[in-house]
């Protein structure tokens, strides 16, 4: 096992002088020289959602509660990796729920926010993972989850549109069927709410 974790960070680290030869760099000039390092443990840090576990990060923390009203997790910050060009990017995550006799610690829902943004992703696939790891937890009546970022792979090439964000949503169960109820969780979303 840390002979792999050994293997792993080698070719990690060996990758990263590669592309520097390969652009035209020394990966032996002083500024350089650390850099497959620093890559390396960027790419772990930056990657480690994949070592996560759904039940460990809920860590038993779903409690019973008689409530029925929406809950609302809001301007959940996350930073993720691009799968197609490994260029960050990044923004905030909405997921509310309206629950079934059980609701979840506050923390846990960015926990899941953060296991699947700590990944090589794409935003599509990032907001129903979500919703689906929150069905699997909670079962709760419905699941709405919108996420709005800026990909540095549109704004640094290719089309070079700094402002443009994408903005995805899915939702599950009663958000699902009821017009109303996903327009009172869009309407929340507009609300700055001032404490």
């Amino acid at each position: 096992m840390i002979q792999d974790e050994m293997d792993k960070k080698d070719k990690i680290q060996d990758a990263v002088a590669i592309i520097l030869e390969a652009i035209g760099e020394d990966s032996f000039r002083e500024g350089l020289i650390g850099t497959p390092v620093r890559v390396e443990k960027m790419f772990q840090e930056l990657c480690s959602g994949y070592q996560d576990d759904l039940l460990k990060i809920v860590n038993g923390a779903v409690f019973h509660e008689s409530t029925e009203d929406m809950i609302l997790v809001r301007d959940i910050e996350f930073y993720s990796l691009c799968e197609h060009h490994l260029m960050p990017f990044f923004g905030k995550v909405h997921a509310a729920y309206i629950p079934d006799g059980k609701i979840i610690g506050l923390s846990k829902i960015p926990r899941i926010v953060d296991m699947f943004s700590r990944r090589l992703q794409v935003q599509e696939r990032m907001t129903r993972q979500i919703v689906e790891s929150i069905q699997t937890v909670l079962a709760p009546k419905g699941i709405a989850v919108v996420v709005e970022a800026s990909h540095l792979c549109a704004r640094m090439r290719g089309v070079k549109k700094e402002q443009a964000k994408l903005v995805t949503s899915s939702f599950a169960g009663v958000f699902e069927t009821n017009a109303e109820l996903r327009k009172e969780f869009f309407e929340r979303l507009k609300v700055d709410i001032v404490l």
